[in-house]
């Protein structure tokens, strides 16, 4: 199969692409579609319903600039991180919906049938999964689901899990409360600590995400205030803080996927980000903190 009988590969995933094909139990094509393995932040996420039987066709292959297949030594690799990744994302999710409830069990012989895959693939899945606390391993009883508060509810995929599921609007809450504790004193943080690269840095993001803004271009906007934030917690001199900077992505990330961000972001918001980046630069600790505050009033009040 080749990748241009499916979706086309966005310019982004010329040089590193993976193309999914899935297949239901009646040989039909589900549908495709593409991902980067090229960055951190870039993840492929395939939904499962639970009880369909499906194979998942996988297709790896490296494009040069004309689009054209080259042979790569990572395709194992590769595909074996979407399988995985689907069935994780398949599991987890249904566990933060609470369609499988604390104390319900799985099998492992039970996940293979239902997902079609060798025992070694669901042991390394659940594997994932008992590091996040959703479920845990007891011995002639099975694998079994966590009650909610022993979940790592900091683990980014459990964020996006719930971000994404009936208990969104607390999961928008909670975080943002998060964001009001803690990015104010990154902020006066990164006023003393950051280095000078690091400042002027955040003044040119806050500046890229205003033309982005004005142009309501908000993909591209939300990988500006993604870097803008990350950049933020990272030259703080906290190292605390700066392990929060994928949930902090998360969280702006399921703003602007749910629809919570306006087609273009307001001035106040524009506004605040040039503030805060300014106190930065001038090393102004109080107002860094200040502005930082007065920025994530404006957001706790837009997704109240």
């Amino acid at each position: 199969m080749s990748p241009e009988a499916g979706w086309p590969l966005r310019s982004d995933l010329q040089d590193k692409g993976i193309t999914i094909q899935v297949i239901d139990d009646t040989n039909a094509a589900l549908g495709w579609f593409s991902a980067d393995f090229g960055h951190r932040r870039c993840r492929a996420s395939l939904w499962l319903s639970r009880g369909t039987r499906f194979e998942i066709r996988i297709n790896i292959a490296r494009f040069d600039s004309q689009g054209n297949s080259v042979d790569t030594r990572e395709a194992p690799r590769a595909a074996a991180a979407v399988l995985n990744g689907a069935i994780i994302d398949a599991i987890g999710a249904e566990i933060v919906a609470g369609e499988l409830r604390p104390g319900d069990r799985l099998t492992l012989e039970g996940l293979q049938e239902q997902f079609g895959v060798s025992r070694t693939v669901v042991r390394d899945c659940m594997r994932i999964l008992e590091s996040m606390n959703l479920v845990y391993s007891k011995r002639r009883i099975g694998i079994v689901v966590q009650d909610p508060s022993h979940w790592n509810v900091f683990d980014s995929r459990i964020i996006r899990w719930r971000l994404s599921g009936p208990g969104r609007d607390g999961q928008f809450r909670t975080l943002t409360e998060l964001r009001v504790a803690v990015e104010p004193m990154a902020a006066a943080g990164a006023a003393r600590h950051a280095g000078n690269t690091q400042r002027s840095t955040l003044v040119e993001l806050a500046a890229r995400m205003r033309v982005l803004g004005e142009a309501g271009e908000l993909e591209e906007f939300l990988a500006a205030d993604i870097a803008f934030h990350t950049l933020l917690l990272r030259a703080s001199g906290n190292e605390m803080f700066a392990s929060l900077d994928e949930v902090v992505a998360e969280v702006l990330t399921g703003r602007t996927h749910q629809g919570r961000m306006p087609d273009h972001p307001r001035e106040v918001a524009l506004r605040g980000h040039e503030l805060v980046a300014g106190a930065v630069a001038g090393g102004d600790a109080d107002e860094a903190m200040r502005q930082m505050a007065a920025l994530l009033e404006e957001v706790r009040t837009a997704v109240a």
